[in-house]
């Protein structure tokens, strides 16, 4: 007699996991806001200045990335910076083909005249951590396999610069932003260059509540079910929030001193949840003397530049998000 499966885990509308390891990411919460968890198909025409494809990196994985490349100017035969993004959604949810994402990267890609380039990364709890920051990993060194001309991809080939190469990345995105950027650090990868690292709102937190975490405001994109459960489905079992990967200026973690880091823009938003702990990795990073960079959100709460409706409708909201996409593009120019 085949028995029900029962619901084991359920976070906050976004997801649910069941008795026998299987995991429903149907969007449970309000309709209206349901268009920016859908994927967005590529297309390799120019739409709206920019074109996307789905290209695969890894033929024994399988592992796939899309690439979001600017129209350019025929006679303008600039090579572009490359900004290498990750995803966030607490380790567990969202795709880079998601709308929401889709909205940001064309925007990003037409504004900051970038290549952007994003993997679809493992998610947990199928795939517990440290997968996630390995495909992002696996992502560079496709790039780095590029720069050597082993590889070949036909719009980067064309268009892009690998001597300007940036990691980004927002919220648990933010967090293999780091991990990612540690990892590079250890090998050569010449002749690409990474050029900077730019961890947006990351998901740094302590096993410990913060001040900020009992009183900032919640918001659609971060609640502390969200924070608590999200961390413990995505790090290896028998982990807590103190791990490297959640707590990087924690104890367990490898001291930040000795780390060969590229120079950062730490982006945050001014109402984040998380505040207290980003605001600990930064002044863990300036103990360090490491070169970091502080750019903050006035006002926003937790990847607020990722929702479009709010974004179209709040002018402060709006006007943030511009000027975030300002400092971004500011960065890599100076880079």
């Amino acid at each position: 007699m085949l028995h029900p499966k029962k619901l084991v885990d359920d976070v906050s509308g976004w997801l649910k996991v069941y008795d026998d390891g299987s995991v429903d990411r149907t969007w449970t919460g309000s309709a209206d806001v349901k268009f920016m968890a859908e994927p967005v198909p590529p297309h390799e025409e120019f739409v709206n200045g920019v074109a996307t494809r789905d290209v695969i990196i890894d033929n024994k994985s399988g592992q796939r990335i899309r690439i979001y490349l600017p129209e350019q100017e025929e006679d303008l035969n600039n090579k572009l910076p490359i900004l290498l993004h990750f995803h966030g959604g607490g380790f567990c949810i969202s795709q880079t083909d998601w709308y929401l994402y889709y909205n940001f990267y064309t925007r990003l890609a037409r504004e900051a005249r970038v290549i952007c380039v994003s993997p679809y990364l493992r998610r947990a709890p199928e795939n517990h951590l440290p997968a996630a920051i390995d495909d992002g990993y696996t992502a560079l060194l496709w790039l780095h396999s590029l720069a050597k001309t082993e590889s070949h991809e036909s719009w980067l080939r064309k268009h892009a610069d690998f001597n300007r190469v940036f990691l980004m990345g927002d919220s648990s995105g933010g967090n293999i932003v780091h991990q990612v950027a540690l990892r590079a650090g250890k090998v050569d990868l010449s002749p690409l260059k990474l050029a900077g690292a730019i961890p947006m709102q990351p998901g740094f937190c302590r096993s410990e509540r913060s001040k900020s975490e009992l009183e900032k405001p919640e918001s659609s994109f971060l609640t502390l079910n969200m924070l608590d459960n999200l961390v413990r489905l995505a790090l290896p079992i028998g982990a807590n929030k103190d791990h490297p990967i959640t707590c990087p200026m924690g104890h367990a973690a490898e001291p930040l001193a000795g780390l060969n880091l590229p120079p950062y823009l730490f982006c945050l938003a001014e109402m984040d949840l998380i505040w207290d702990t980003e605001m600990e990795f930064y002044e863990a990073m300036k103990k360090a003397n490491k070169d970091i960079e502080l750019f903050i959100s006035k006002g926003m709460t937790h990847i607020f530049y990722l929702d479009k409706i709010t974004v179209d409708k709040d002018p402060k909201t709006a006007a943030e998000a511009n000027a975030l996409i300002a400092g971004i593009k500011n960065f890599i120019d100076k880079h």
